[in-house]
């Protein structure tokens, strides 16, 4: 058991766009010491981690493309992991960390609920954590907090449900550019479906793990889980970010929809929708049973400021938490670090 009154040593892995908000919080925070990062990136590597996540001074941490000299190395105890959305690719990554005996979490969204992307895989890893006593989380905002966990909490205060519902409408002008060219801003229509023929665009990786995740904490029987294809949002007048002008007529980003299936129906859906120029920003769930729900934050959450805020605050709740691979319905109810994360650790609820 690692002594709480200690800092609480973190590694990060993947220093990214997210990978660098989250170590920025991280080192607002009390009690956490950044005390190695891995990145391949050529503009990254050999460089202070400082310079790399913009900030005026030196951290004494340099980044470095050799995972397993970094991991045998620094002795962490936690591991903030930045650098793919897809299972199957982290996973020699995570299973790596691990066999360090780190925990790990993750940003990765198919881990937020992997079994339905590869349920041995998962089984595999969810060993691999217990022999070596760590945890592993994927978590974000979405998946992992708005479109799954958040549905969930709120279902505890019903006695009957018919139905969920769960709408995220993002303007994306409001977003980086690399999200904007992500959803396919300011292409033609059929340039947006030559992207997708390609996979460079994949429209909202998560919706299946969201729909799997509220599924199974409700233990509903889903017939299926059906991801609808991604649709683009056409511009129906001219609009703009500071980056991207779109035209009447061509791409302003994207939409997808899915299913959960009972009896043929939708018990649950998620709708999934960003692009230039939306009128309104919001994160809505409604649930339809006894009592009703309708939930409705606007504008949305932010979705990087909060997706390096769930990670962070996830941390102290991982390393307490029983080894294995995990998802967000496994452990307590999230909440923000808002001390030293050390007081945390000693908490014993």
């Amino acid at each position: 058991m690692r002594n709480t009154s200690e800092e609480v040593r973190v590694l990060i892995y993947g220093v990214g766009a997210i990978g660098s908000r989250i170590a920025k919080l991280i080192l607002k925070k009390k009690g956490f010491k950044i005390v190695g990062a891995v990145d391949i990136s050529p503009d990254r590597k050999g460089k202070d981690l400082g310079e790399v996540i913009g900030i005026s001074r030196e951290l004494g941490v340099i980044v470095s493309e050799d995972a397993e000299e970094i991991l045998s190395s620094v002795k962490a105890d936690v591991a903030v992991h930045a650098t793919s959305s897809f299972f199957k690719t982290v996973y020699p990554q995570i299973a790596n960390i691990v066999k360090h005996g780190v925990n790990v979490v993750s940003t990765c969204e198919e881990l937020a609920y992997p079994y339905i992307v590869d349920a041995s895989l998962a089984a595999s890893l969810d060993s691999l954590a217990k022999k070596h006593g760590v945890t592993v989380l994927g978590t974000g905002i979405n998946p992992g907090f708005l479109m799954d966990t958040l549905p969930i909490a709120l279902s505890g205060v019903c006695q009957e449900i018919e139905s969920i519902r769960v709408e995220r409408v993002i303007d994306a002008a409001k977003r980086r550019l690399p999200f904007q060219k992500k959803i396919g801003a300011g292409l033609s229509p059929q340039e947006f479906d030559e992207m997708i023929k390609k996979g460079r665009i994949t429209g909202h990786v998560g919706l299946e793990q969201s729909v799997s995740m509220i599924a199974d904490a409700l233990k509903l029987d889903l017939e299926e889980v059906k991801v609808e294809p991604v649709r683009p949002v056409i511009a129906e007048k001219p609009v703009e970010s500071r980056e991207i002008k779109v035209e009447k007529g061509m791409v302003a980003g994207l939409t997808q929809t899915a299913y959960g299936l009972i009896s043929g129906e939708p018990f649950i859906t998620l709708v999934f929708k960003a692009y230039i120029g939306a009128r309104e920003e919001y994160d809505s769930i409604i649930i339809e049973g006894t009592p009703r729900i309708n939930q409705r934050i606007t504008p949305c959450v932010h979705g990087d400021l909060a997706t390096a805020a769930v990670v962070v605050n996830s941390i102290p709740k991982v390393i307490k938490a029983p080894p294995g691979l995990k998802t967000m319905k496994d452990l307590p109810v999230p909440s923000a670090v808002l001390g030293d994360v050390r007081k945390y650790l000693a908490d014993k609820s």
